[in-house]
């Protein structure tokens, strides 16, 4: 199933949740909403399952507007963060639940129900927990049980919000593989909520950025990642570092240093830079994309900074350091670094393999 919003705006009094909101997400996909907290990515999902109404604007599902629907007639299966099950009941009524309480007229055999129930336990990996009870389940099994209930509808549309937001780094790791491999197996439009920028990296077709209601950029993965087009896309997803400096006629220079960190031919290429403005700005780079080398090796296009401390991290080490521009953050292979023969305390100069830059606001 597609689904269209055009033009969303939904207010709390007089906090704006929705401002505009404009999207389309097509059959079969699966996107991510990604941004910060009270940004507006729960009251997007929720007004799109019929949890909530829109202040203005259009919900459209199939071609369908279902703005005069309720959220039992949208055939969306909706997932919550705390999995929202019924204690009283089994891991097997749990699933069985919304396909029990359907009008008579469409209401399954019980037979049928049963067949259906134990097919999902099956693709859940839970074929041998049916007759436990949510309390003797570890929170990932119960989350779990949480989508195999949203799925037992046999919905059009799958909304998840924050499903795995409640549990420890590595469950998380492995529902949400488990989760791609899901939606790859039923092709089921899905559209989940996260605040983990590496979850929706990992996991999503597309991200949608959201901030103060709005929708900052949306893409592929490695299209918002490698191609952010406002500052606020550049530092939320991912680790960045922040420079301050100018942009000169000779490219961006930043404080405290002579030469330019970004030639003036680059930030030409730059959508989204200032090009040839001139005026206060701040170019952005990515940890991995930091160079170091020894201050004694002289190098016009980079940075002085000192090394303030080193944090190894499996085959990775993470350096930070302090510099005129503020502080910076770079991470190198191990090798790399013991290859420098350097120690906390250390000059050094920091060269970025590339940096975006945009004009201060």
């Amino acid at each position: 199933m597609s689904i269209i919003v055009r033009n969303l705006h939904k207010r709390f009094g007089d906090f704006v949740a929705l401002d505009g909101v404009s999207l389309e997400f097509t059959r079969g996909e699966l996107a991510a909403l990604i941004g910060p907290s009270g940004c507006g990515k729960t009251t997007l999902l929720r007004v799109i399952a019929g949890l909530e109404a829109a202040d203005e604007g259009e919900v459209v599902l199939n071609g369908r507007d279902v703005g005069a629907l309720d959220a039992r007639e949208r055939q969306v299966g909706f997932v919550f963060q705390h999995y929202a099950l019924f204690r009283h009941m089994t891991v097997f009524e749990n699933i069985a639940f919304g396909l029990r309480v359907k009008p008579r007229r469409e209401r399954p055999s019980e037979a049928v129900i049963r067949a259906k129930v134990n097919e999902l336990l099956g693709l859940v990996h839970l074929g041998h927990l049916g007759d436990r009870y949510p309390a003797e389940l570890s929170g990932g099994q119960r989350q779990r049980v949480a989508l195999a209930r949203a799925l037992a509808v046999e919905p059009s549309v799958l909304l998840l919000d924050e499903p795995f937001g409640a549990l420890d780094a590595k469950v998380r790791k492995e529902l949400r593989d488990w989760l791609r491999r899901l939606h790859d197996e039923l092709s089921i439009t899905t559209i989940f909520v996260t605040h983990d920028q590496e979850e929706a990296l990992d996991v999503a077709d597309r991200i949608v950025v959201i901030n103060h209601g709005r929708i900052e950029q949306a893409g592929s993965p490695q299209e918002v990642y490698d191609e952010p087009r406002t500052p606020f896309v550049y530092a939320f997803l991912g680790a960045a570092n922040r420079v301050a400096g100018s942009v000169e006629p000779h490219g961006f220079v930043p404080h405290g240093a002579s030469a330019p960190l970004v030639a003036a031919s680059t930030l030409a290429e730059e959508a989204g830079a200032p090009a040839a403005a001139s005026g206060p700005a701040f170019a952005y780079v990515r940890p991995h994309d930091l160079q170091i080398y020894p201050h004694a090796v002289a190098r016009s296009d980079g940075v002085a900074a000192d090394v303030r401390r080193v944090v190894a991290r499996g085959g990775s080490v993470r350096v930070e350091l302090a510099g005129a521009a503020g502080p910076l953050e770079a991470e190198i292979a191990r090798e790399a670094w013991h290859a420098l023969q350097l120690a906390e305390g250390d000059r050094v100069t920091v060269v970025p393999r590339s940096a975006r830059v945009f004009e201060a606001q």
